[in-house]
């Protein structure tokens, strides 16, 4: 009792003056922590280098040093210490051996940890400096060293810091946590856990807003003019596209038809001279108007969008008629921006009213859904949020003392268009206030310069920024990587910029002339569709490309699996590999492999897992486990291999059937890849309101699946079954 006492009294002390609350279960050996929302249940065990003594004990303390926890052995001797070290934030759990002891042995803390906040994930937070992977998750799935539980919707973090460490995903804000320290190491004597606050807001985002993430709904995507017709494009030519759209995109899931440079005087470039504050469309382009496009967009099936430049404008006679509304510099010169000759002034009332007249005007008279305002951060003086923060533009504000006139404009970007309206922030930045008001962020420059083609380097910048900025994705804003162009390419080089693209399911437009697709070109882009909602597992920025890119995967029905990007960036043919551990892979597991790109099953892959890779290529894979049933292993549906299509699969061992549900993208086939384990064969397969045609691939069994025509909005589901023999 006096043991418990002093306990006790070591607990209030604990809870007086840290923020961690420290409890023992004698019994079961469960050490329980709590700070807020953020707890940990650890059972600790001991067992020493000679096993044949068994396991030794914890126990509270046996002295009046209150604040540590006895280790003894089966003597009852007391041979060392646990103790924990807290503050209001952190508290550190450190192993001591009793004076002038050296024995070794292992120490074990099983537990799990959590944050009451079912939306907190799982993540790594500790970059280094040997990284080759670019890790992303899907559904909830484990990722390899994952450290820490990150709750955006509390922006609050709870990291572990321990060597030897597991953590493990159970779903609601919950990780499995296994510690396994040999004593004999100083630096696996300790442990530390940290809860730290505003954690994305104090290290990247000042102005860090959660997003609204919802599993099921994916990042929007669509198509623009802009990459290919720059500022020619009519109102027809975007009809005409979005028919095709409706027939080869519309399917698969895109959303979004989004028109570009309309305004009365867009139909010549440069930017800086259209008339960006009219509200006039270009009357040879857009005769009928911009809400009657928009209109004729949503009844082909689609949510029309708008690119808007709102900062700035060419038009001299509009400068001349509110010249009290521009910036001039101490010569009395209009400054020009990005957006135009004549840049406005963000403090001046009038000016930012008329800014929101714009795109409330193209909201709520227009109807306009999809924003793409452009022109606000950049990386230069040219672009806005640049421009407001030099010394020399805010001596010229009419109110100079206004602290953050971008983020003025930013909030009356958001007032006006609506809550219900896409916000992309094109040139936007993590850093900056987009972060609490937009919906999506341009991670990069252009894919392609006006009326050049697609070039190498414009694709390798598009993968180096969204490795840069991916580690926001679907936490604060959407990822834009700017276009998926095609045409003009290579095959390989149009797999890197939709692998690039697709695999972290980021925001995902297209802008060719679409009717000059080739069949194979056509079906990248709907390898794309729908993005899928997977989020990044590491919460840090890379600032070197990485060639291995894995997508972590979970499904309801499909289990567990990863999919591997491996990227060639360079100009020879490349072997790239990497090991079991980068890939959260078991040296003692099996596994079977398909490669999507070339559509090849593998019977057996090794680790380290290699393949060659042609120069600026790509070949993504599937990796699995193998069993003793058969399972699904790829298909040419999507290029994140996630298996969306699959929406049911049961094996019945007895009839030796495997039976699902798969979903048609509209009438379009699809070719579905089933693992065959040894001692089975295919014997016949059939799917309900369409035909099943299947070949035999070594370990695998190719299905290919042909809807019977039927309307794309009225299919539902199709019952298949796979009938094997042995």
């Amino acid at each position: 009792m006096k043991n418990l006492s002093v306990f006790l009294i070591f607990l209030c002390c604990i809870s007086a003056f840290a923020g961690w609350n420290v409890s023992f279960d004698e019994e079961n050996g469960v050490f329980s922590l709590e700070n807020g929302k953020c707890r940990a249940a650890l059972k600790a065990s001991f067992l020493p280098e000679d096993a044949k003594t068994g396991s030794w004990k914890f126990s509270p303390s046996r002295d009046a040093v209150a604040d540590r926890f006895a280790l003894v052995d089966p003597k009852g001797d007391v041979q060392g210490y646990l103790r924990f070290v807290a503050d209001a934030d952190n508290v550190e759990i450190l192993f001591l051996h009793r004076t002038a002891q050296n024995y070794g042995g292992e120490l074990s803390l099983d537990g799990e940890i959590s944050i009451g906040d079912g939306g907190a994930i799982l993540c790594r937070t500790r970059p280094s400096d040997t990284e080759r992977i670019l890790n992303l998750n899907l559904g909830g799935a484990d990722s390899p060293n994952q450290d820490s539980l990150f709750s955006p919707e509390g922006d609050l973090l709870l990291a572990v810091d321990a060597q030897n460490m597991n953590m493990k995903n159970l779903g609601s804000g919950r990780a499995k946590l296994q510690i396994r320290s040999d004593v004999k190491s100083a630096a696996q004597s300790s442990v530390r856990i940290s809860l730290k606050k505003d954690w994305f807001k104090k290290r990247y985002a000042p102005y860090f807003k959660a997003m609204d993430f919802d599993e099921s709904k994916p990042a929007p995507s669509g198509w623009m003019s802009w990459n290919t017709y720059f500022d020619k494009a009519t109102a027809e030519d975007n009809l005409a596209e979005a028919r095709v759209g409706k027939k080869y995109l519309q399917p698969f899931g895109c959303e979004y038809w989004s028109i570009e440079s309309w305004q009365e005087n867009s139909d010549k470039l440069p930017v800086s001279k259209f008339h960006n504050l009219n509200l006039k469309p270009n009357p040879s382009q857009f005769p009928e108007g911009m809400a009657k496009l928009a209109e004729d967009i949503r009844a082909l099936g689609f949510k029309p969008g708008i690119w808007i430049a709102p900062f700035a404008t060419g038009n001299a006679d509009f400068y001349n008629a509110h010249k009290d509304w521009f910036l001039h510099d101490a010569d009395g010169n209009p400054v020009s921006c990005w957006n135009g000759t004549y840049t406005l002034d963000p403090t001046n009332d009038e000016a930012l009213a008329h800014m929101e007249k714009i795109l409330r005007t193209a909201s709520q008279e227009w109807g306009y859904e999809f924003f793409k305002i452009d022109g606000m951060s950049g990386r230069n003086k040219g672009y806005c949020a640049h421009m407001f923060e030099r010394p020399e533009v805010r001596a010229a504000f009419k109110n100079p003392d206004c602290k953050n006139p971008f983020e003025r404009c930013t909030a009356a970007f958001r007032r006006a268009i609506g809550d219900d309206r896409f916000f992309l922030a094109c040139q936007g930045h993590l850093t900056g206030p987009e972060a609490a008001y937009a919906d999506a962020s341009r991670s990069g420059a252009d894919i392609v310069s006006p009326n050049k083609p697609v070039m190498w380097k414009n694709i390798l910048n598009q993968a180096v920024c969204t490795a840069n900025q991916v580690f926001s994705h679907n936490i604060s804003m959407v990822s834009d990587p700017d276009t998926l162009l095609v045409r003009e390419i290579g095959d390989e080089q149009a797999r890197v910029s939709a692998t690039v693209i697709a695999l972290p399911g980021q925001l995902t437009f297209f802008g060719d002339k679409l009717a000059l697709l080739s069949p194979g070109k056509m079906k990248i882009l709907q390898q794309t569709l729908p993005p899928v909602r997977s989020r990044p597992s590491a919460l840090y920025p890379y600032f070197k490309l990485p060639p291995v890119w894995l997508l972590s995967i979970k499904s309801p029905v499909l289990g567990q699996h990863k999919t591997v990007a491996l990227f060639n960036f360079s100009d020879s043919d490349m072997e790239l590999s990497a090991s079991a551990e980068e890939l959260g892979l078991n040296t003692d597991t099996k596994y079977a492999a398909f490669e999507f790109w070339t559509q090849t099953p593998i019977e057996s892959i090794s680790l380290p897992f290699a393949w060659k890779v042609p120069a600026r290529g790509v070949r993504v894979f599937g990796i699995f486990e193998k069993s003793d049933i058969p399972r699904w292993i790829g298909s040419d549906r999507h290029i994140s291999m996630s298996g969306m299509e699959i929406k049911e699969l049961k094996w019945d061992a007895s009839a030796l059937k495997l039976s699902g549900k798969i979903s048609f993208p509209g009438d379009f086939p699809l070719d579905e890849f089933f693992y065959l384990p040894e001692g089975l064969k295919v014997a016949s397969a059939s799917c309900g309101n369409a035909q099943a045609e299947v070949s035999s691939l070594n370990s695998a069994v190719k299905v290919s699946f042909k809807p019977n025509s039927k309307k794309a909005q009225e299919r539902s589901p199709e019952d298949f079954v796979i009938s094997f023999s042995k």
